[in-house]
């Protein structure tokens, strides 16, 4: 019988790499100075578990809503609602270049709603990240990005993820 990989296998999967890819780039960070950014709040997983990792980092996070409880809520100065294309340039100037680290989050299942999000998305990041800032995403987010190179992450056999390291 042949092995189907069902719903549940590839969620178990993908959560599987983030934890580990976000992991890792808690390693590369280590003891130095910066923000971190996460770009997708979604259900408050990733943020709650980027907040154990890296306290006491401020943490920066970007999403159309926030339907997460209480406890998941980022403060109301770190928490831009609404459009990426609207939020991040608003809120470029009081962070520029203070990001070490950015979490993009950004798929969906289906890769045809995404109104070609891999394509700008970084270009709006890019003014939030310091030098030798590091980029993570579920998109090929940074693949134009000409001061962005590209990073072998590890952990990412059984679902992609992709990293950047930001000249």
């Amino acid at each position: 019988m042949a092995s189907v990989h069902s719903t549940l296998d590839r969620m178990i999967d993908r959560l599987t790499t983030q934890r580990v890819v976000l992991g890792w780039a808690a390693g590369c960070v280590a003891g130095t100075p910066g923000l971190v950014m996460e770009i997708g709040l979604g259900k408050g997983r990733t943020y709650d578990h980027l907040r154990s990792l890296f306290p006491p980092r401020d943490i920066l996070v970007f999403d159309m809503w926030a339907r997460v409880p209480a406890s998941l809520r980022p403060d109301e100065d770190r928490l831009f609602l609404g459009d990426f294309r609207d939020t991040l340039p608003a809120a470029t100037e009081p962070f520029r270049g203070a990001v070490r680290l950015a979490h993009a989050d950004i798929g969906s299942a289906r890769e045809d709603d995404e109104d070609g999000i891999r394509h700008w998305i970084g270009e709006l990041i890019e003014p939030f990240l310091a030098p030798g800032a590091l980029v993570l995403s579920d998109r090929p987010i940074g693949a134009e990005r000409r001061r962005w190179e590209t990073l072998d992450v590890p952990g990412t056999e059984r679902w992609s993820y992709r990293g950047w390291r930001v000249g």
